[in-house]
Parts: structure tokens; sequence; C-alpha cells
């Protein structure tokens, strides 16, 4: 008969539960502060709790009363330079910490507020409301909070978003040298999602200081744990991972933070990362002003019994039990926090001329100007004051571009210590699948990170490192396809930060991945992604044909404090052009076509390999066609006044692509150009792409789906015969 031999995890799993006598054994500052925060908390949330009932909170208000406990507990576990970020439902994980950072020594309700306190309330309490003097100018609302000086690094209205994203603030905080930890906040409902689990994996595997704080409170809108998944003790995927854990009542803030005081020296003494369950309880439903019962997924009973573990009763009993706190001075105290958040409100609101007694509406003067509203999607290009541009002095030699692409990130990480590599196999294979990073790992063996297959883990750790902002991030996607399996990273998390917190905050992050388009590599491996990229706020895009504008731009690219994807496209890796003799540390301007033949029967419009090819198909028809070379290919880089000018001379257009017509990037590029352009339009703008289909496996059907030189020339010759 077979043997059966009981397995056991490598990580512990604890439960942690606390007794009177770790009451009686705890700091009395450290229980005061844990009772006067968790009071302003929650008072906090109350008034919100208000203003949304009123009208006043445009969208959701995602209250936290019940769970102020797990942040509170947590948050006074760690030092000033860790670092947080947390759920939609954030405020009180935002303003722990923020509270934390303008009042490290805690505060006394009852003998009234710093200035400093006040306006963590104001601003985030304006924030919340939409309004320009919130943290993020009104932008984020009540789901994305953040205040980097503090430590609060956003809260997230993706569920599991800013998981990968804290796993980046650790790397940084380790990489820097710091013994900081990184906590990042989720809730039951994101412990079933992949890139929080694929976070833990990474976590585990690289040994990162990150704490995964699971606060479960029973439920992901109406949908109960019990109904989500089969293990419910959700700490248990910690061990799974290899990752330390604890299970603690979240409605016990003193359990809470003996656990994350455990947590912190584990993950400060280089253990790893560690998860804590903390269990607890929202008083309400998602969001708004009224309790879960009200909805019928859960019922009276149940809402008192968890009401009965109050975590502000709880440290107020200990306290009293203790005589450190009397029954008037905790009265005090939540008169005092009333006073505080009710005096933020006096300045943001005012009454309703001509309206009923008692309402209010937001003071005309704290609105965001109109104007605002795309301000900072992009940066202002003005980190390139000062750079060295191209220019016709450098020497050129035929180069082969693959070795133009090692050369020049071997020649930046050489020159700023900050720029770090990563991606599958980046690390090995003599330079990744394609040698695009050869030798890099032996130069810079701390800098190349070999990742699992993971792509919203390490794309989004990545997205925490620029976000950090101690370190300069680039990532390699092995095929633009993969783009999609991160896409809630690239286009919710790192596309949109930068606009989202207010407009402010850099986010320097270089992503590089290849068009793979005529390879056999079939429908999954072979995306043109131009034409969906440009469609998403906040990425620049840059698409190099020569090896000579590879380095141009990469440098350009790394240079800008906006996140830019390089495209590649593998025909051109082996193929050789001109680049520079020795020089790779020059830059070409963010929007600047090149012109690449002169002519003037026709604009023709190209990008990557198929500038090649319009080239070959204009040497084989004939036809004067000017070939320009767009370069960059985002919205707010492509250069109008090259194509403007262009046109003007030819009055005619012809944009080419490879890819199927349906993702096309040519599509919006026309409807562009004609709105600015249609005076000086003779004819119809012409494109040429492919078909309607992805590539496929097969030779034949492959090329009969996409397009070339010889689709061009047709396209040519029938504009040279009209």
């Amino acid at each position: 008969m077979a043997e059966h031999r009981a397995l056991h995890p490598g990580a512990a799993w604890t439960e942690l539960v606390v007794t009177d006598a770790d009451w009686d054994a705890a700091d009395p500052e450290l229980l005061a502060t844990m009772f006067h925060q968790l009071t302003l908390i929650r008072a906090f949330e109350e008034l919100v709790l208000e203003l949304a009932a009123a009208g006043l909170v445009h969208g959701p208000a995602h209250s936290s009363i019940g769970q102020e406990g797990g942040a509170v507990g947590s948050v006074l576990a760690l030092a000033p330079g860790d670092q947080v970020n947390g759920s939609h439902r954030g405020h009180h994980q935002f303003l722990a910490k923020a509270l934390q950072h303008v009042a490290p020594k805690g505060f006394d309700l009852t003998a009234g507020l710093s200035e400093e306190v006040r306006t963590v309330l104001l601003r985030t309490l304006a924030e919340i409301c939409g309004l320009a003097r919130g943290f993020g100018h009104g932008r984020g609302g009540s789901m994305h909070l953040q205040w980097i000086e503090a430590g609060a690094m956003g809260t997230n209205a993706i569920v599991g978003g800013g998981v990968p994203l804290a796993a980046g603030y650790a790397w940084a905080a380790r990489q820097a040298g710091t013994d900081a930890v990184a906590v990042t906040y989720f809730g039951d409902g994101a412990a079933n999602i992949g890139s929080t689990l694929e976070t833990f994996n990474l976590a585990a595997a690289w040994r990162l200081p990150v704490c995964f704080f699971l606060e479960n409170n029973q439920y992901a809108v109406s949908t109960s744990v019990e109904e989500a998944t089969g293990e419910q003790r959700l700490s248990a995927r910690g061990p799974g991972f290899g990752i330390a854990s604890w299970r603690v009542d979240g409605m016990d803030p003193l359990a809470v933070h003996l656990a994350m005081s455990e947590a912190a020296a584990h993950m400060r003494a280089g253990h790893g990362p560690t998860l804590i369950e903390a269990d607890t309880y929202r008083y309400f439903h998602q969001n708004g002003p009224f309790p879960g019962s009200s909805f019928r997924y859960r019922s009276k009973e149940e809402e008192a019994e968890w009401r009965s573990r109050d975590p502000i009763d709880r440290v107020a009993g200990h306290l009293i039990r203790r005589g450190l706190l009397t029954a008037e001075a905790r009265d005090a105290a939540v008169a005092g926090a009333k006073e505080a958040v009710a005096a933020a409100g006096e300045v943001l609101l005012e009454p309703v001329p001509d309206g009923k007694p008692g309402e209010r509406r937001i003071r005309p003067a704290e609105w965001p100007d109109p104007a605002f509203v795309d301000v900072g999607v992009r940066g202002d290009l003005s980190e390139f004051d000062g750079a060295r541009m191209a220019d016709e002095s450098i020497a050129v030699r035929d180069t082969k571009f693959i070795d133009a692409v090692a050369e020049v990130m071997r020649r930046r990480m050489e020159a700023d210590d900050r720029i770090v590599v990563l991606g599958e196999d980046v690390h090995r294979l003599s330079g990744g699948t394609n040698g695009a990073t050869k030798g890099l790992k032996d130069a810079f063996p701390d800098r190349v990170l070999g990742t699992p297959i993971s792509e919203n883990a390490f794309t989004g750790l990545a997205g925490g490192v620029a976000l950090d902002g101690r370190f300069r991030p680039v990532v390699e996607l092995m095929y633009a396809d993969f783009m999609w399996v991160a896409a809630d990273q690239l286009f919710n998390q790192i596309g949109k930060a930068r606009h989202m917190f207010g407009g402010d905050g850099p986010v320097p992050l270089v992503l590089r991945s290849k068009v793979a388009t005529g390879t056999g590599y079939g429908s999954q491996h072979s995306m043109d992604p131009a034409g969906v990229l440009a469609t998403a706020p906040g990425w620049r895009i840059v698409a190099p044909s020569t090896p000579f504008d590879y380095i141009g731009l990469m440098n350009a690219a790394l240079r800008c404090e906006d996140p830019v994807v390089v495209l590649e496209h593998v025909d051109l890796y082996n193929s050789t052009g001109p680049g520079p003799v020795d020089d790779y540390d020059y830059c070409l301007p963010v929007g600047r076509a090149a012109l690449r033949r002169t002519g003037s029967a026709v604009t023709l419009v190209a990008y990557l390999s198929m500038v090649a090819e319009a080239l070959a198909a204009a040497e084989e028809t004939g036809v004067d066609a000017e070939v320009v070379d767009l370069r960059w290919l985002d919205r707010a880089s492509v250069d109008w006044q090259t194509l403007g000018a262009s046109i003007r001379k030819t009055n005619r257009i012809l944009i080419v692509e490879q890819g199927p017509v349906g993702t096309s990037y040519g599509g919006w590029l026309a409807d562009e150009i004609q709105r600015r352009f249609f005076d000086w339009l003779d004819a119809p703008i012409q494109r040429v792409t492919g078909g309607v289909a992805s590539p496929s496996i097969s030779k034949v059907l492959e090329r009969a789906a996409i397009a070339r030189r010889e689709e061009i020339a047709t396209a040519l010759r029938r504009i040279g015969e009209a």
C-alpha cells in the first residue's frame, strides 16, 4: 500500500491572539495614540457619509467605518520611511499614514489639534469631494488618495491593482540600501486576483520587504468569502508561496499592531515578504450610508454582533480599565474629533443661497478650474532642457540594429546607476531571446533582473519603482501581445498615475517590446500595439527604424519623466543601417519625425520596419513619393509640422502599416489628419494595412494577412495613375 507522508509549508502560519495581559503590558502612549487616531478617523468617515447622503460627494464613498483598527494598528508599527498603498476603501489607510507623518508622537483630541493635522483633514476631505485643494487637486477623489511625502503612495480603485506597485516600493527601498518596508492593503476580493497572486510569488522569489495586509471584511460588495473560495482562511495563501503569515482579529488594534511589529521585524531582517490577514467588518454597504442588511445580503443580527466588537470601544475600554482614560475624557475626545472634521467641512461648504435650512453646497471657489482638465496627462518635457541633441557632426557607420539596442543600454547603465532592467530571460541566453540585453547581466549583476513569467507582477513592480522615484526601470515584454496580459498595470496604473494623482508626479518608466509580425509566431505573438497604445492617455510611444534613431530615441525615453513605450520590430534586429561610430549619448527630440525621401506626388507615412518597405516601394514604382518616418506615435508627440508641410506640398497622403486593420494605428491618424489638413487634400486619405484577421502560423496565410512593400507598391501605382 502506498505510504502517505504529511507535507508542511516551509513558511510559518500563525494566529495571533492577545489577552488582557497584553493590554496591560502595552505602552500607555501607544494606546492613547491608537484611541485618538481611531476616533478622529471614525469622525471623518461619518462626515464623508453625511456629505455623500447630501449629494456633496460625486461618485462612490467607500466608508471604512468598522475597519479602522487594521489601518491604525498596523501603521503605528511602521517607521517614517516605510511606504504604504491601499484599496478603493482606503480613507483609513491613507489617514493613518498621513497622521503618523505629521504627528509622529500622536495627538490629543481634547487638547486641540495642530495646524498640520487639520490640514491633513481638510486636504483629504477636499480630495474626496473632488476639489482643487485636495492632494490630487480633485482628480483622484475618494479612491485615489496619494501623498508621497508621507509615504502614502496611493489608494487604488482596481481590485488588487496596487499590490504589484507595492512590490516595486519594497524593491526600491532595499536597492537603495535602507531597511524600509512597504505595506499594501487590499481586501478579501483581491485575494483571488491574478495580479495579487503573481506578486506573492515574485516577492517571495526575490525576498522583498513587502507586507501583504489583507483586510478580510467578509464581503466583496455582496458576495461572501464563503461563496468566493474553498479556503476561507485567506492567510492560507501565504505559506503556499513561502510567505510567513499571520491571522489576527482586525477588530483588535493591539493584535494588529503586534502582528505588524513581528512582520516588520521579519522583513527588516531580510527574511522576505509577509502576509497579515485581519478579520474585520465594514459596517456599511460597499459604498454610501446604508448597512448591508438594507440590501439583504447580510442580516441585522450579524451586523450587530460585529458592531459589539467595535475597535474604538475595545481600545477605550482597556484604557478606562487601566485608569488611563475616563468616560468624560472619551466623550471630550469624540467631541473634539467632530469639531475638527466639521471645521474642515466649514472651509469647503457654504449654505445654499435661498436654500432650505441646513442645505449646503460646495463653495464655488473650491472647484478646480475646468481648464485644468488635461493638465498633467503627460509632463512638460522640461527635463530635456540642456539635453544634447543629435547633429550632423556625429560620425556614422553601418551598424547592426540589435547591437545598437544592447550598446545604448550598456552606456546608459554605466552612466546612470538608477537604471534597472527587468523581464523574462533578460539575464540569460546571451542577452535575452533576441540579444537586446547582451552583456548587461555581467556588467550590472544587481540591476538586470530576470523575472518569473508574471507580466502583471513585474510590470506593476516596475511601475512602483517609477513612482518611488529613486530608480528608473526598463521593462522588457518579450512580445507586444503580452502587454494585454499586463493591461491593468500598463493602462490603469502606470499610464494614468501622473494625471490621476494631480499631474505633478513623474512616472519615469521605459517599456521595450517587439513586434514579431511575419515571423511565423501566429496570432498571439504578432501584434503591432501602436493603434491601441495611441488611444491610452499618459504613454509616449517611439518607433525607431534605424540604429541611429534607436540610440537617440532610447536616450530620450530614458531621460523622459513620462512612461515611454519603445517598439522594436523583429525584422529590424538583424538588419544593418546607419549608426554612430562611438557616440551613444545623444537624444533625438520628442515629437520630431524624419523625412526619409523627398517627393511631390504623395506623402507616404510609415514607422518601424515599414519605413524601409515604403522606400523600396517608392523606388520600385517610380512614384515621386515623400516618405515620412513618424518616429513618435503618441497623440502628444506626433510631428504635425513635418506632416503638414509635406501634405501642403503633395496634397495626397498614404498611411502604411503592417498589421490588421482593426487595431490599426492609421485609423485615428487618418481621422486627425483630415481634421487638420482637409483643405489641402486633393483626394481621400489612402491606407495600406493588413487584413481583418491576426496573422496565422501558416507561412502562406500569414503573408496574406499582412502588408509589405508589394501592397504599398500597388497603392502607389493607383495614386500614380490617378
